[in-house]
């Protein structure tokens, strides 16, 4: 299979003008062994190559736009467009027609195909992160089958119909198949003096002189509006790396935070980006701007101190032999780090590694690994001399009763039935839960990695003991916020209280990698 558009398909989608003004003029997987016409997902843009002389992102400010499956785009509420300024926004499609005014109001309209297109694909998942659909997605390509990770609503992997599922170490994955024919594509339009709708050829690209009003916040541009892999639709900023940045570090880290773990997260933010610039492919753009992605916002709450950190640190990233390294970070490690297997399973990474994360004494007090549990329940109740131990979810403590267990397990293990027991099956070095087993009157569900915080969103970490607190009461007795991977944002503050340099913090939290120039970064297509 490829992800390129075959000569045939596209020689088709000519003849069909619907097509063509739905915005199909891009990638997408033909289904091996199919006619023409049946292709795994909507045909989408591929997304630039980042230039590391002159890095732009493709960041969707939004996503999933359009009616809900089943409504009627007629009457579904207008798009509506505001300039921040005053100043006229500018809409251009694909055929060159213009649209100009300080507000734009943009239709939605579902046009009939020429010819029928039928979806057929192989479906893995969800999953409960990008990471983890990323392992599933290599694992199927090592076995010479064209992968692709995308995000419906939860994040899931495809390939072509009939494809069978990859080996994992963990066990088998369940696969479904989907197929499904459509003949209709939901497109923009503009309303006409008559009242009458006219279709807009997407993708649309809109400027905004005096910048866009969107979401509370306000947004440079230049813009995108194109069809993403679902049949819906999505607004993209084109943001040079650095001012996208700008709008990262508040949400992140806060303005607040001191010098150099600003500039510490400058730097990871950075790396991150460009290490995830495949991210969502499928749909088009290289970023969302929500919790699956870095928390990106109005780059204009960038302060003194955000933007003299982004300027310290400019075109500086973490490598590891030559490619951006995996730059994942979080609010609290608890005063233990975790490796990268402890939070998402898969292959360990040299330079994310479990450690104590505190002062030499520390560090002789709790060595890992943290074995027996009575070396947990010492941390959690005695750990108090770590780095960044001033979080208020460095300690923690949670209850689960069985309703709320039924609950979050509803979409996920249903059969299980009455929750009668709970029980942790197994530990990683840092102490941290690798697998909950739930065990109820009608069977058993195991949650692996990230999976059981996903699940149980109460728990604000994996490092936690587990105790019965009375009849289908169950007591969490836990340490920070997040997985525990890479570099812990309270520990990185309290560093830089005590004098740290960002070089150091960094080093610190990620042995081994260099900090190196941008353009020194072998970023493949």
């Amino acid at each position: 299979m490829s992800p390129l558009f075959p000569a045939l398909l596209r020689r088709r989608f000519r003849r069909s003008t619907l097509l063509v003004a739905a915005g199909l003029t891009g990638s997408m997987l033909l289904a091996p062994g199919c006619r023409a016409g049946s292709v795994v997902h909507w045909p989408v843009p591929v997304p630039p190559a980042i230039q590391p002389t002159d890095p732009l992102l493709w960041v969707a400010l939004a996503d999933h736009l359009g009616p809900r499956q089943g409504s009627d785009p007629a009457k579904t509420a207008a798009l509506r467009l505001e300039s921040a300024s005053g100043s006229p926004l500018l809409l251009t499609d694909a055929a060159g027609r213009r649209l100009s005014a300080p507000s734009l109001e943009l239709l939605w309209q579902s046009l009939p195909l020429r010819d029928p297109l039928t979806i057929a694909r192989t479906v893995l998942g969800p999953f409960p992160s990008y990471e983890r659909a990323e392992q599933v997605a290599e694992a199927w390509r090592r076995q010479g089958v064209t992968a692709v990770i995308a995000h419906p609503g939860e994040w899931e992997v495809w390939a072509g119909p009939g494809v069978p599922s990859p080996s994992l170490t963990d066990g088998p994955l369940k696969a479904r198949q989907l197929r499904t024919e459509v003949r209709q594509r939901l497109v923009l339009a503009s309303r006409e003096p008559s009242g009458s709708r006219r279709p807009l050829e997407g993708p649309l690209r809109l400027s905004a002189p005096g910048g866009l009003r969107w979401a509370g916040g306000v947004y440079q541009g230049p813009f995108l509006l194109q069809a993403d892999a679902y049949g819906s639709w999505s607004l993209i900023e084109q943001v040079p790396l650095e001012r996208y940045l700008q709008g990262v570090l508040p949400h992140e880290i806060g303005a607040g935070a001191p010098a150099a773990a600003l500039e510490a997260q400058a730097v990871l933010a950075r790396t991150w980006a460009l290490r995830n610039r495949h991210r969502f492919a499928v749909d088009g753009y290289h970023l969302c701007a929500d919790t699956q992605c870095q928390v990106y916002g109005d780059p204009r709450q960038a302060g003194v101190g955000v933007r003299g950190a982004i300027l310290a640190t400019r075109a500086l990233v973490l490598g590891w032999e030559g490619q951006p390294i995996h730059a994942v970070y979080h609010a609290s490690n608890g005063g233990i780090a975790a490796g990268f297997q402890e939070a998402w399973g898969g292959a360990p990474l040299p330079y994310l590694t479990a450690q104590p994360d505190g002062p030499a004494a520390f560090e002789r007090t709790f060595a890992l690994p943290l074995r027996p549990i009575t070396r947990l329940g010492q941390l959690l109740q005695q750990g108090g001399g770590a780095y960044g131990a001033d979080h208020p979810l460095f300690r923690w403590r949670r209850s689960l009763d069985r309703e709320q267990i039924t609950q979050a397990l509803a979409g996920l293990a249903p059969a299980v039935g009455d929750p009668q027991r709970l029980t942790v099956r197994d530990r990683g070095p840092s102490g941290r839960v690798l697998a909950l087993e739930v065990q109820g009157s009608n069977g058993s569900q195991v949650l692996r990695f990230d999976a059981i915080r996903r699940t149980f969103r109460k728990l604000p970490s994996t490092l936690f003991v587990l105790t019965p607190e009375g009849p289908g009461v169950w007591r969490f007795e836990g340490g920070g916020f997040g997985h525990g991977a890479g570099l812990s944002q309270a520990g990185a503050m309290d560093l830089a209280r005590r004098g740290w340099p960002s070089r150091r913090i960094l080093q610190h939290y990620y042995p081994g990698t260099e900090l190196l120039p941008l353009q020194a970064l072998a970023l493949a297509p």
